[in-house]
């Protein structure tokens, strides 16, 4: 069976077939190297629609372009397409695994060999089960084969050159459903989840962790040979599971009790071992940790250094010589560097203070215990003696607002001669006095009691106001500790404004004033870059007191 290829035309109707565009019209030479004397071009093979193992069905093309189908010459009989412009014929939902197809409108005269010499082409051909009614079922051996069948349904098909009706017909070829294929079709799934049940299995056994190696029985020459594991520290690990799985399983009796009894006594020397390994891992933790703390000290002064030559820079008698964009590099530079000190400065922060708490219960309970005993005493009298203040200072408020009341009424109506209320004023005069003359009793009293009760002394004499107060006090002391060479009291307020944005700066400078043995100012620089930077000097205090 072949494809007219002597002109133009047959060519351009085979490439549609294909789903391949003609490059040219009817009439015309499609290709510049298509020779019509040959029927086909140079240097190409000439293709068929039935040619074995290309697919009859064509790749999808553009739905305005019409399929035209070829005549088809056989040996015994003539195939004529379809019109193209009607619809493709309807074919039935597909069974899985199909390899066999239905094929009717055969000519009455048809024979199975005409069959076979229609449809070999499309195929290997199996079995052929022809009946008397002009149709017949056919199996290929492979169900791609089935969709080159179907692209001959709607031909007519002629034998030979006869124009009796006995010898035409139209193919009308469709999906037909077989116990063989379905057969197949499930064996060959059971085949794939068989082949998928096995790649999950060996997939699972090469992730799985490896089984740990049988434990050997009990036995004298086993017990010798563990007991000689057990002294080597490289194979204890090994040695002490066989061990406990012995103990486990039951094998100690009284003729073997001396024997796990020296073994139990081995695996005991191990622990003085274990003991000093994990001490000698602790002392080079902690020499690690000195050594990151000291490195990271040194890292904090230079950036301390650097972020001084940046302010020094961006002082007015410099920073008038830079050009706007260097101006601009350097404070992006400052900024960077100074949330990077912060960040550094906050991690050394965090091991002091990990060190710190590091402190034994032992010492804490015993600083505890004491400070409670001395302190319990003290707070109760000062409790006491507060709420006396604070009883007459409610009372004072109290006759003094009364006393402004009549003051006020008396303006308003001075015509008015009432001698009720003057007598009135004068008695409330005289209270006041009198309560006046209390609290200054009350506070000569408390200052007496100050000698033998230094710490409501120091509660009231202190110049710390509040407990506002005291914790700025600690975090600065803190900050400052940290930072050697001293800081400007806007480094410090930057500093504080980050954990409490209504930190002033005026009222943390005038704090720091008064605690004149614990914080100190002194200017450092030369020239231009003179700045005035507060210390810590807490621990001169102490010497001092």
């Amino acid at each position: 069976m072949t494809l007219p290829m002597s002109d133009p035309t047959a060519w351009a109707t085979a490439m549609n077939n294909l789903g391949m565009a003609p490059l040219g019209i009817a009439g015309q030479p499609i290709l510049p190297d298509f020779d019509p004397a040959l029927g086909m071009m140079t240097g190409i093979p000439p293709i068929t629609p039935m040619m074995p193992g290309l697919g009859i069905v064509p790749p999808p093309i553009p739905p305005d372009m019409p399929v035209v189908k070829e005549i088809i010459h056989c040996k015994s009989c003539t195939l004529f397409p379809p019109n193209p412009n009607l619809p493709p014929p309807a074919t039935r939902e597909r069974p899985p695994g199909c390899k066999t197809v239905f094929v009717g409108g055969l000519p009455e005269n048809g024979t199975e060999q005409i069959i076979v010499e229609v449809f070999e082409q499309c195929g290997e051909i199996i079995a052929i089960r022809k009946s008397k009614k002009n149709f017949c079922h056919i199996r290929f051996a492979e169900e791609y084969m089935v969709d080159k069948a179907l692209y001959l349904s709607g031909y007519r098909i002629r034998l030979g050159s006869s124009t009796d009706k006995k010898d035409t017909g139209r193919l009308h070829v469709d999906f037909a459903q077989a116990r063989d294929d379905l057969y197949e079709w499930e064996c060959k799934q059971r085949m794939l989840a068989r082949e998928e049940r096995h790649r999950r299995r060996m997939e699972e056994e090469r992730l799985r962790p490896p089984s740990p190696p049988p434990v050997v029985h009990y036995s004298d020459h086993e017990c010798s040979i563990v007991a000689e594991k057990l002294k080597d520290d490289s194979k204890f690990s090994e040695a002490v599971q066989t061990l406990l799985t012995w103990i486990e399983r039951g094998e100690v009796n009284r003729r073997s009790a001396n024997n796990f009894y020296s073994m139990i006594q081995s695996a005991n020397s191990h622990v003085r071992r274990l003991v000093n390994e994990k001490a000698a891992h602790e002392k080079d933790m902690e020499e690690a940790k000195e050594k990151f703390k000291q490195a990271l000290s040194g890292i904090l002064i230079q950036f301390e250094q650097i972020v001084a030559v940046y302010h020094s820079a961006s002082k007015q008698k410099a920073w008038d010589h830079f050009t706007k964009a260097q101006r601009k590099n350097i404070s992006v530079w400052c900024k960077q560097a100074e949330e990077i000190r912060n960040i550094h400065n906050d991690e050394l922060m965090g091991i002091r203070r990990e060190e710190e708490m590091e402190m034994s219960d032992d010492e804490i309970e015993e600083t505890t215990e004491t400070k409670e005993t001395e302190e319990s005493a003290l707070v109760s009298q000062a409790e006491a003696l507060k709420e006396e203040n604070d009883s007459l200072r409610w009372q004072l408020d109290a006759y003094r607002n009364e006393v402004e009341l009549l003051k006020q009424e008396q303006g308003k109506a001075p015509r008015e001669d009432d001698p009720n209320k003057e007598q009135q004023l004068k008695l409330l005069q005289q209270a006041l006095q009198g309560m006046q003359q209390e609290s200054r009793t009350s506070r000569l009293g408390t200052s007496n009691q100050d000698s033998d009760y230094p710490l409501e002394k120091t509660m009231n004499s202190s110049p710390i106001k509040s407990e506002r107060e005291a914790l700025l006090v600690g975090i600065i002391s803190t900050f400052l500790h940290v930072h050697p060479f001293g800081a400007s009291i806007e480094y410090i307020c930057s500093y504080l404004q980050r954990l409490d944005n209504k930190i002033c700066t005026s009222d943390v400078e005038r704090l720091m004033g008064r605690l004149q043995h614990t914080f100190k100012q002194e200017m450092t620089g030369v020239g231009a870059s003179l700045e005035k930077r507060w210390k810590f000097c807490g621990f001169e205090g102490l010497k001092l007191t």
